[in-house]
């Protein structure tokens, strides 16, 4: 890791423009008022998008980026600049519009070795640069003509691929110095197959936080797989029963319900204002027994995770609840002190141009002692959930809303048919403690999730064990 702090800084600081001298300055300024805390946030970033539709690739984007921000925090009390650029005037400017959240008083700062892991959880090439323009566009024709080849249903073909590659620097008022490079690749496929004039969709995808040569001809072709598969089996889909019943939720991508209607809740800044279900509730038992969720950001490649935090505190994997009893929240620098509670390495941000907050990286739920099949023959009445398309929670009340892209009506512990149009529908909390059956299967999602709050989007993985759920989830269909 220090090998990478002397990279991004010979990368961004060039001696004239900005240098250690002028953010040093900058910090000073901030540090002659009391602050609780306060940093600078620098980033450059290259950013390459492709798109193939109608079977030709219709658009590519290249693009660069960078800037910095200035953050002070006194109390409750946030202060926050930014410029997108690295003019050393601007960033002096920006410290001085901050420096006035506090009184007089804070004293001097030292520079200090950084905190970082020894080593970086990724890789620190670039993706971008690890493929040609040609091989790009050649891979996208690749899939377009193996997912046509697929099945002769298949009518349209939509592929995105996007990769970024960005340096981090940051300078924190109480004389630590972190960098870190984060490479970040993504693949979606979406299918359209028509049959009698019926037409349903199936998507797929992965990703990670790796160079090109990650998509393999065996990866690509898991996905076409998986897509066709999936819009194919809608095609004979059913209309969804309506009511409260028994729902099966695959494992892997059906975590997203877990991110949204738990994890949302879990996070220090809505427990700390009282606004979440889970506020106060440590230490008790808030899920069935056996149910243990987990936020992991130090997992090799994954999507979701980071060498540091936004703050540059080490990720880590956190215990939220464990055998159904709440143990803690995720927690940025701000809220952990407010809060009176360790730091976690939650604190993150889209960019140089948002302040840290409290957020998840890889979050999902440990696996039990259950075969998956056993779960499924377990069920006489409901609904196995295979996968998910979008859906919403509101934090103060718990309550959800999300729709499935692949389900299947279960009867007497079979698979009977796919079913359209089911909407599952519940409160996060009164879900967990209705868990009767955790499988041995847990999964994390193959890399595409994104998590939005507060107008800030970040990369996050999502994952779960094929799971039973007996009550509390009401399933909106369109057949009663």
């Amino acid at each position: 890791m220090d090998n990478i702090v002397s990279i991004v800084e010979n990368n961004i600081f060039d001696g004239d423009t900005l240098n250690f001298a002028v953010a040093d300055r900058a910090l000073d300024k901030i540090a002659t008022h009391s602050v609780d805390y306060a940093d600078i946030y620098i980033q450059q970033g290259i950013y390459e998008t492709w798109h193939l539709d109608e079977s030709m690739v219709k658009s590519g984007s290249f693009s660069t980026r960078q800037g910095f921000g200035v953050r002070a925090v006194s109390g409750e009390k946030t202060a926050f600049a930014y410029a997108d650029n690295l003019d050393k005037n601007a960033l002096l400017n920006a410290a001085d519009a901050v420096s006035k959240i506090g009184a007089q008083g804070q004293s001097a700062r030292v520079r200090v070795q950084t905190a970082s892991p020894k080593e970086s959880l990724y890789t620190q090439d670039s993706p971008i640069k690890s493929m040609d323009a040609l091989q790009k566009v050649a891979l996208l024709y690749k899939i377009d003509k193996e997912t046509r080849a697929a099945d002769v249903r298949v009518k349209e073909v939509n592929a995105v691929l996007a990769m970024k590659y960005e340096h981090i620097w940051l300078s924190r008022f109480d004389g630590r110095v972190h960098a870190d490079i984060r490479p970040l690749i993504r693949l979606s496929l979406n299918v359209i197959v028509e049959e009698n004039g019926r037409r349903e969709q199936g998507s797929a995808g992965g990703g990670g936080r790796y160079t090109m040569d990650y998509f393999t001809d065996e990866k690509i072709t898991s996905y076409i797989q998986t897509a066709v598969k999936q819009a194919v089996i809608n095609l004979s889909a059913r209309p969804a029963p309506a009511g409260d019943m028994t729902v099966v939720l695959g494992s892997g991508w059906p975590g997203v319900l877990l991110h949204e209607a738990v994890g949302h809740g879990l996070e220090g800044d809505f427990n700390r204002k009282g606004t979440s279900l889970f506020s106060g509730r440590i230490g008790e038992k808030v899920a069935a027994s056996g149910v243990t969720v987990v936020d992991q950001g130090n997992i090799p490649n994954r999507r979701g995770s980071l060498n540091i935090d936004d703050e540059g505190n080490p990720t880590q994997e956190n215990i939220l609840i464990e055998d159904g009893v709440l143990k803690s929240y995720m927690q940025d620098e701000t809220n952990a002190r407010l809060m009176k509670m360790p730091i976690t390495g939650n604190g993150r941000r889209e960019n140089y141009a948002s302040p840290t907050i409290p957020r998840m990286t890889n979050t999902f739920m440990m696996s039990g002692s259950y075969d998956p099949q056993e779960i499924i023959e377990s069920v006489d009445y409901g609904i196995y959930a295979v996968n998910f398309g979008g859906g919403q929670v509101d934090i103060t009340s718990g309550q959800f809303v999300f729709g499935t892209s692949e389900a299947w009506l279960i009867e007497k512990g079979k698979l009977i048919h796919p079913i359209k149009g089911a909407m599952l529908t519940g409160n996060g909390a009164q879900t967990l403690k209705h868990i009767s059956m955790i499988g041995n299967d847990s999964a994390l999602d193959l890399g595409v999730g994104v998590c939005g709050k507060e107008g800030q989007s970040v990369p996050v993985g999502v994952g779960l064990p094929t799971i039973r759920i007996d009550a509390g989830l009401t399933v909106g269909g369109s057949q009663v």
